[in-house]
C-alpha cells in the first residue's frame, strides 16, 4: 500500500500537530477513509516516540530518524514561500502589544516611585537640618562654659528677684534671692509661707551679701503645709511671728 500523493506532504505536519483549520480537517477526513495513509501516520508516530526516548535513553534506530527527517524534508511548507497567514501571527502581535503596554505601565510606576523617593529624601534632609539647629540651641543653653547675661533698661538698676522651690509632702523649701538691697541697720529680711488655710508661717530670716544675693535652705515648717504663696518683709534681726507691713516681695505658685 502506498501513501496518496495529496496527503503525503501533510502527514509529517499532521503528526507534529502543526496543521490548522481547513488543512487539518481535510487531512483528518482523508485519514479516516484511507488505511494506507493511516498506517504511514502510525509509523511516523512510532518514529517520533523513538526520537523522544532518545533524549534520555540510548540512540533510536537509524531507520526511524531517517524516515521522519525524510518526511519533513518532503514538506514544502518548511520552505520560505508565501503561504496562508499563520495562525500564530495575530497571537504574536497581541503578545507584543501586551508587552508594550506592560512596559509603559512599569515605566510610569517607576517614574512615580522615583518622584516619591526624591520627595522623601528632600523631607528627610529638611528634618535633619531642623534637628541639627535644635541640637545647637540646646547645646548653647546647657553649656557649662556659656556666658549668661541679663540685659536691663539702660541706667535702670537690677530689680530684686526671689525664687522659691517647695515640696510640701517632704516639707522641703529652697529660696534664692538676688539683687536685694541691704536692709536697714538692725533689720533683716524674713521669708513667709502663705498657706492655703491659716496665718502666714515664718520660714527664716536672712541678710543679702554685698551682691544682693541670699539663700534660705529647708527652714523648719509644720508637716504637710500646703503653700499657695510666698512673701518677704523687713523684720527685726531676730525675726517676727507675724509679718510687718509693707510686704517687700511676694509671689504665688506657678
Amino acid at each position: 500500500m502506498s501513501v496518496h500523493p495529496q496527503i503525503d506532504e501533510d502527514l509529517a505536519l499532521y503528526a507534529l500537530g502543526s496543521l490548522q483549520g481547513d488543512e487539518y480537517a481535510g487531512a483528518k477526513e482523508h485519514l479516516e477513509g484511507c488505511a494506507a495513509c493511516r498506517a504511514e501516520l502510525e509509523q511516523l508516530y512510532g518514529s517520533m516516540a523513538l526520537l523522544g526516548l532518545s533524549v534520555a535513553g540510548s540512540a533510536p534506530p537509524r531507520r526511524a530518524r531517517t524516515r521522519l527527517l525524510a518526511s519533513l524534508s518532503r514538506e514544502p511548507r518548511l520552505q520560505l514561500v508565501p503561504r496562508k497567514r499563520s495562525w500564530w501571527m495575530p497571537l504574536s502581535l497581541a503578545a507584543l502589544a501586551a508587552m508594550a503596554l506592560v512596559a509603559a505601565l512599569l515605566w510610569r510606576q517607576n517614574s512615580g516611585l522615583q518622584q516619591q523617593i526624591a520627595g522623601l529624601r528632600l523631607n528627610s534632609a529638611q528634618q535633619m537640618d531642623q534637628l541639627q539647629k535644635a541640637r545647637a540651641v540646646v547645646e548653647t543653653l546647657t553649656a557649662t562654659d556659656a556666658l549668661r547675661v541679663t540685659l536691663v533698661a539702660a541706667k535702670t538698676p537690677p530689680q530684686p528677684q526671689g525664687k522659691a522651690f517647695y515640696v510640701h509632702d517632704r516639707g522641703s523649701l529652697i529660696f534664692i534671692a538676688s539683687n536685694l538691697p541691704a536692709p536697714p541697720a538692725q533689720k533683716a529680711y524674713e521669708l513667709w509661707v502663705i498657706p492655703t488655710q491659716g496665718h502666714p508661717i515664718p520660714a527664716g530670716v536672712f541678710r543679702p551679701d554685698s551682691h544682693g544675693s541670699a539663700m534660705v535652705i529647708n527652714p523648719p515648717l509644720p508637716a504637710e503645709t500646703q503653700a499657695k504663696a510666698f512673701a518677704i518683709t523687713v523684720e527685726p534681726e531676730a525675726g517676727s511671728s507675724t509679718p510687718t507691713m509693707p510686704i517687700v516681695m511676694s509671689g504665688a505658685g506657678e
